[in-house]
């Protein structure tokens, strides 16, 4: 039997129709090289897992009787994985002619790239910004405070997000989103898979920055192309999702920022992100309240 060379493993959470397209676009455009798919289902209850058993026989489906998380379920169908290279893709991305093969064509040529990322676009076709540098208290000041509504196109969040280049060509980055991240299975296994600690958010920069630190390069490569359809399953629980994203972004603050920052600082950081989250809810259960007073 062939070496698998690639897996494309995907960590689904209620997201049964979205799913279903991903993995239609899996088998509309298969890699030439042997692969296989592996999908873990996080408990989903609207029938993602009969979907799977129903409609693609030839995916080797896990199932969770919890939601394990993005970070933990991911590492669990990586262990399971037979490919030498796991492509981590959301079920809410479409797989576009080519950009499988595209992937292991170029991390064969390239031994020294442990991780790479496709360029990913937005469902009407339009460029996602799916690789940035690792957050730096500037840019976090600008994002996160009223400064970036006075100052939205300062240098700071411009340098952050990358959006001074067109991404069309072969970049060296910080770090590529986990939407769709190609990455060595070796590599991962050194590096311990993802950080079971990030539930969900973050995880694909902590990971990340572990491959530069490891002494491994991340790449961005725009050649092949994923569709991804932003927040299919987050969008259902849009306020838990706020505050896991918080967690996380303090999590990540902690483990590699932290003993770096001036210590009279340390105590804004944990304030600075509680009062952005809260903002951030306090809109959603403003618009939420404006929807029932119209409906009434």
């Amino acid at each position: 039997m062939s070496e698998l060379l690639l897996t494309v493993q995907i960590v689904n959470w209620n997201a049964r129709e979205p799913l279903r397209a991903a993995l239609r676009s899996i088998r509309a455009h298969p890699p030439q090289c042997p692969y296989e798919i592996v999908v873990l289902d996080n408990a989903s209850s609207d029938g993602s897992v009969q979907m799977i058993e129903k409609e693609f026989p030839e995916v080797r489906l896990l199932v969770s009787e919890q939601n394990l998380g993005f970070s933990r379920g991911h590492n669990l169908a990586a262990r399971a994985a037979q490919g030498r290279y796991l492509f981590i893709l959301n079920p809410d991305t479409e797989v576009l002619p080519g950009a499988l093969d595209l992937l292991v064509e170029y991390a064969e040529r390239h031994p020294e790239i442990a991780v790479l990322g496709p360029k990913i676009l937005n469902p009407d076709g339009s460029l996602q910004y799916s690789c940035r540098r690792f957050p730096n208290p500037t840019a976090a000041l600008f994002r996160n405070t009223p400064l970036g509504r006075l100052f939205p196109n300062n240098p700071y969040t411009r340098d952050y997000l990358m959006t001074d280049w067109d991404h069309n060509s072969v970049r060296e980055v910080d770090w590529v989103s986990g939407a769709a991240l190609f990455i060595r299975r070796a590599v991962y296994e050194q590096l311990g898979g993802f950080d079971e600690r990030f539930f969900m958010y973050c995880e694909d920069t902590d990971l990340c920055y572990r491959a530069w630190e490891a002494g491994y390069k991340v790449v961005y490569y725009p050649e092949p192309k994923i569709v991804h359809a932003i927040g299919r399953s987050t969008d259902l629980v849009a306020n838990r999702m706020i505050i896991t994203f918080h967690r996380s972004m303090y999590l990540f603050y902690k483990k590699h920022y932290a003993r770096k920052t001036f210590p009279l600082l340390r105590p804004l950081v944990p304030v600075g992100l509680s009062l952005r989250a809260s903002l951030f809810l306090l809109k959603n259960y403003w618009d939420a309240l404006r929807r029932r007073l119209r409906r009434r």
